[in-house]
């Protein structure tokens, strides 16, 4: 089950922050990298105060939170993580779509980790750059991605076409320019999630 994030959740949130990135991370990452960006001690007032100032969502699992994420209104995915013992079972794919539909953004952008970057590829994220990065006095490699979101795009692009097409064979066929734009734009809805499916499809 997906939720949104309640403050009484935050530190076993961040415990499960930390096991996943000194369990999953260590093939890719230094021990010294590690605990500078996952060490023992962590402000959980900070990452409450982060949490709720973005749109942050957890997944359940049998009353146990096995994964969460994090996304502003830029559509900057700031986190997402799975728990250690859950990987592997889609639960980062549901949590990262339902911050995607959530999100007002037609862009979304991370900076992913050697890990994770693959995960992202997948997600059709594409790569912008590589970057180093430091943290706690630690340099880390990783990755700025990015991904356009064009279901919105075609859409709007439908609806467009769909009002304007409609509207004037209404006039014509029914001497109704109203009645024809709103059957239009039910096609045009119809036309751009075509579209969209369409270039996913390509894309794959």
């Amino acid at each position: 089950m997906i939720r949104d994030y309640n403050s009484s959740d935050c530190e076993e949130i961040v415990k499960l922050f930390y096991d996943t990135v000194h369990n999953i991370n260590k093939e890719d990452y230094t021990q010294e990298q590690l605990n500078a960006w996952a060490p023992k001690e962590e402000d959980l007032e900070k990452w409450d105060r982060s949490f709720l100032e973005h749109v942050t969502v957890v997944a359940v699992l049998d009353g146990k939170i096995v994964g969460f994420g994090d996304v502003d209104q830029t559509g900057y995915l700031d986190r997402l993580y799975v728990h250690k013992d859950y990987q592997r079972q889609g639960i980062a794919n549901e949590l990262c779509e339902e911050l995607e539909d959530r999100t007002e953004s037609d862009k979304f952008t991370v900076c992913a980790s050697i890990t994770a970057k693959p995960f992202f590829e997948k997600r059709g994220y594409k790569l912008v750059k590589e970057q180093q990065v430091k943290k706690n006095g630690v340099d880390f490699l990783n990755y700025v991605m990015e991904k356009e979101d064009t279901t919105r795009m075609y859409l709007g692009i439908g609806i467009c076409l769909g009002a304007g097409i409609g509207g004037i064979i209404g006039q014509i066929l029914f001497d109704n320019y109203v009645m024809g734009m709103s059957i239009g734009i039910g096609f045009g809805m119809l036309f751009g999630v075509m579209m969209d499916n369409m270039w996913e499809g390509k894309k794959k």
